[in-house]
């Protein structure tokens, strides 16, 4: 029997990352290491300051009391008697004593001693030599005696009394006043004051590990415990975020200065370079755009107009922990989408217009076969013959004003439309209507569409009402415009528009009728008149002669012109009367 032995396989460890410190543990120690750094150092100068403070006020002393004993009379009388250090002894040892200096001692400008601690060095030279203090001046300074090192001043005696630091010296010098303290007095003077500056130094220490805890916790409060790493990703996310998407995005903080807007959002609101930083305002911003991003306007999917563009607006409050800090407003571009509605509406428009004359034909049909089951045959030729002179009327009154065949077809279904809402549509006799090019033809039924649908709405539910279409093509000339203008006219008999509110109509989101749907009201003469201008022309509303009714014109110049501005309206979108 063999036996197999089963080797495991070796065991391998994971290398052990070392846990990387984090935000505010870096600071916290950061802080901590420079206030050390600088306490150390205001420390260390703090002890040198002090140690040469301790020598000056310890080389004035010498100095102050060598001074003193030069002038006495005792000491000028000594030094000139037949034995000076008899006479001069005894009083430098009460002064020594009186004043707690090390040693002073008494010489001629030789240096041979009058005075000193050791009686035995009576008599002989001095250790250090006299210098200056033997041709008349003051000295002060450090050197090594026989006492040892010592901080010490030599000030001359002179025959006559008086000094050179008072200036009355007299006489020549007959002596020398040496007088000194121990260095290490000194020293240990100053060293006597570190223990002071180190139990201040550390209590200082202390309370700034103590201001660098609560910082740092502060700094993690305001970056909501998140690292640099962390940081860095939410800002490269962001960035990615907000210049990749299509949608405009403009921030705002609490004041209303302008925080951040992506290139989409700057070439909507046509907001230029460098504008963080200022209010709507100051960048020239208008009415709409500031009340909807103030939140003065409020509400989902506003409409707003920008220049040759509508966008959709929607705005969100941003808190932090409960406080306002701020808004962010999306904008969205819905000009093509609404040119394509417009375009679907004469599309419904022509399909109400078919339903509309299928209804009315069926109507027809069984009356004629009424008739015709009645056995009343000349009744029901008579019949046929009313509706085929009306229909060709009709037919024939729009082709013979109207050669563009777009522009017909939508007043054939407008004249339906209006006849089965029991409105009377009539073409102006000054009608006249060549074939249009295809950029003037799409603004042309866009806003006939619109100025007639319009009337429609205001003259419904009134009894029998009227509106009359008038669209004529000015050709340019010597007696006419500059160039070629399309003249779109549409009046109506119904209520009117008050005048305190004829300027407020083209505006966006403007009706005057009473709301039937929550979105898309007060968009069509806004519409209108952003074509119009789109392309360098206008419109406008009058008041007839009667007292009611309005008349809307629309002036659309042939050529559009190259770059095009509206101004911008207000409101939701939607109806207009």
């Amino acid at each position: 029997m063999t036996a197999r032995i089963l080797r495991r396989p070796p065991r391998t460890t994971a290398p052990r990352t070392r846990p990387r410190l984090s935000l505010t543990g870096s600071l916290f120690v950061g802080y901590v290491l420079l206030l050390a750094a600088a306490l150390v150092a205001v420390g260390s100068l703090w002890v040198f300051h002090l140690d040469r403070h301790t020598d000056r006020q310890y080389t004035e002393r010498v100095l102050s009391v060598a001074r003193a004993v030069a002038v006495m009379p005792a000491v000028v009388e000594g030094v000139q008697s037949r034995d000076p250090a008899a006479a001069l002894d005894p009083t430098a040892d009460r002064i020594a004593s009186a004043t707690d200096v090390e040693y002073l001692v008494i010489a001629s400008p030789q240096g041979i001693r009058y005075t000193h601690p050791d009686k035995d060095r009576i008599g002989e030279m001095v250790s250090t030599p006299p210098g200056p203090a033997a041709r008349g001046e003051e000295w002060t300074g450090v050197e090594t005696g026989t006492q040892g090192r010592t901080v010490r001043a030599k000030v001359p005696v002179f025959s006559g009394g008086g000094s050179v630091n008072g200036g009355d010296a007299r006489g020549e010098v007959v002596a020398y006043v040496s007088l000194g303290i121990l260095s290490s007095d000194a020293a240990t003077e100053a060293r006597a004051a570190v223990p002071a500056v180190l139990g201040t130094v550390v209590v200082v220490l202390g309370l700034g590990v103590i201001g660098a805890w609560s910082l740092s916790r502060q700094v993690r409060t305001k970056t909501h415990g998140l690292e640099p790493a962390d940081i860095t990703a939410l800002l490269e996310s962001r960035e990615a975020l907000l210049y990749a998407v299509r949608e405009g995005v403009l921030a705002v903080d609490a004041q209303g200065r302008l925080v951040f807007a992506n290139p989409p959002a700057r070439a909507m609101l046509g907001l230029p370079d460098g504008a963080e930083g200022r209010t709507l305002d100051e960048l020239g911003a208008s009415e709409r755009v500031r009340d909807i991003v103030s939140g003065a306007d409020r509400g989902r999917d506003l409409l707003l107009l920008s220049g040759d563009r509508i966008l959709v607006a929607n705005r969100r409050t941003v808190r932090i922990r409960g406080e306002e800090t701020g808004a962010v407003v999306t904008f969205r571009d819905r000009t093509e989408l609404d040119r394509l509605t417009g375009e679907l509406d004469g599309a419904r428009t022509v399909t109400r217009g078919l339903r509309a004359q299928t209804h009315e034909f069926a109507n027809r049909m069984h009356t004629l076969a009424g008739l015709l089951d009645l056995g009343a045959h000349e009744e029901a030729r008579a019949y046929l013959a009313d509706l085929s002179a009306a229909h060709t009327r009709t037919s024939t009154g729009i082709a013979e004003h109207v050669a563009d065949s777009a522009v017909a077809a939508l007043v054939i279904a407008k004249s339906a439309q209006a006849a089965e809402i029991g409105v009377d549509l009539r073409i102006s006799p000054m009608t006249e209507v060549p074939a249009l090019d295809r950029g003037l033809r799409a603004d042309a039924l866009l806003v006939l569409g619109n100025l007639v649908d319009n009337a429609l709405d205001a003259v419904a539910g009134g009894g029998r009402g009227w509106v009359e279409l008038m669209v004529r093509l000015h050709r340019a000339g010597a007696d006419g415009p500059p160039h070629d203008l399309l003249e779109i006219r549409v009046t109506d008999s119904g209520h009117g528009v008050a005048d305190g509110i004829a300027e407020e109509i083209f505006r966006l989101g403007f009706t005057t009728k009473a709301s039937r749907d929550a979105g898309g009201r007060g968009l069509g003469l806004a519409l209108v008149k952003q074509v119009c201008e789109g392309r360098g022309g206008s419109v406008e509303m009058e008041a007839p002669d009667g007292e009611e009714g309005a008349v809307f014109t629309a002036y659309l110049p042939a050529a559009a012109r190259a770059s095009a501005g509206a101004p911008e309206g207000t409101g939701a979108a939607g109806e207009d009367r």
